[in-house]
């Protein structure tokens, strides 16, 4: 069983690269940062986790390509991911080269972990309508995948085009949400695996994310709980279900707080 990290990277957390290092060194094997582009003040969207008041962190994430980009410099194993991008949020083409870019320096450690956002303020002064965000989400990373893949890449959007560097492979695309038959048949359609949240539930759902992908004529989706709090009977449930990652949750908070719930999770694997 791998064990990951994820934490919301601020202005005022644990510096990235400090994190980074401290990971690795730690036999951790993967890091992600999620992303907020902005948070509008009108707060007509309740929080997401059922929060009171929406934690400070979501006003200051930082950019999750530029703070992961310090993460591979500061490491030499540890794989960097966004857990995660907001892709209907961002142009696809800028978005593609970017994650290329750094795929390309960290010599192939970049995993892409997507969301369709619960925003509906961030996500409309993006210019795109609530409601469409799957749509466009989806749109999104098919013209990334083509960008990353192909010599000469055309998509909706974009005329037959080239586009260097090319990833050292097409990084991995894990798609977030709760369970259902709308979310399965995007992972089947364009992902690599599926990121649930805290991963409870998970035993239950596996048997509509094979159908999904039997439908599909693909292998088995895989599976990576994610911000969850790791228990060595969590870990070994989730490795008895068949899962190889799971990715731990961090608090967002100093150098001496972090490192704390690193050795703790560290001493789980």
């Amino acid at each position: 069983m791998r064990l990951g990290v994820t934490m919301f990277a601020t202005d005022l957390a644990m510096p990235v690269q400090d994190l980074a290092r401290a990971a690795e060194e730690r036999g951790f094997s993967s890091l992600y940062l999620p992303e907020h582009t902005h948070i509008p003040v009108s707060r007509r969207t309740p929080p997401a986790g059922g929060q009171r008041e929406l934690p400070e962190e979501y006003k200051r994430t930082l950019d999750p390509l530029v703070a992961l980009s310090f993460a591979a410099a500061a490491t030499g194993r540890l794989r960097v991911g966004t857990g995660i991008l907001l892709a209907a949020q961002r142009d696809p083409i800028v978005t593609a080269k970017a994650i290329a870019t750094l795929d390309h320096l960290s010599g192939g450690r970049v995993v892409v972990g997507v969301g369709f956002g619960w925003n509906v303020e961030e996500i409309e002064n993006h210019g795109v309508p609530y409601g469409r965000r799957r749509e466009v989400t989806r749109r999104n990373v098919l013209a990334m995948r083509a960008l990353w893949r192909d010599e000469v890449a055309s998509f909706d959007g974009f005329e037959p085009s080239w586009s260097w560097p090319k990833p050292v492979r097409v990084p991995p695309v894990y798609v977030g949400g709760a369970a259902g038959p709308k979310l399965f048949a995007h992972v089947a359609e364009y992902a690599d695996g599926w990121m649930p949240i805290g991963g409870h539930g998970v035993k239950a759902a596996l048997p509509a994310l094979r159908e999904a992908c039997e439908k599909a004529g693909r292998p088995m989706a895989e599976v990576i709980p994610f911000g969850t709090r790791p228990t060595k009977e969590k870990l070994d449930y989730f490795a008895g279900l068949g899962i190889e990652e799971a990715v731990a949750t961090l608090p967002s908070g100093p150098a001496d707080e972090v490192l704390r719930f690193l050795d703790q999770y560290a001493a789980l694997h």
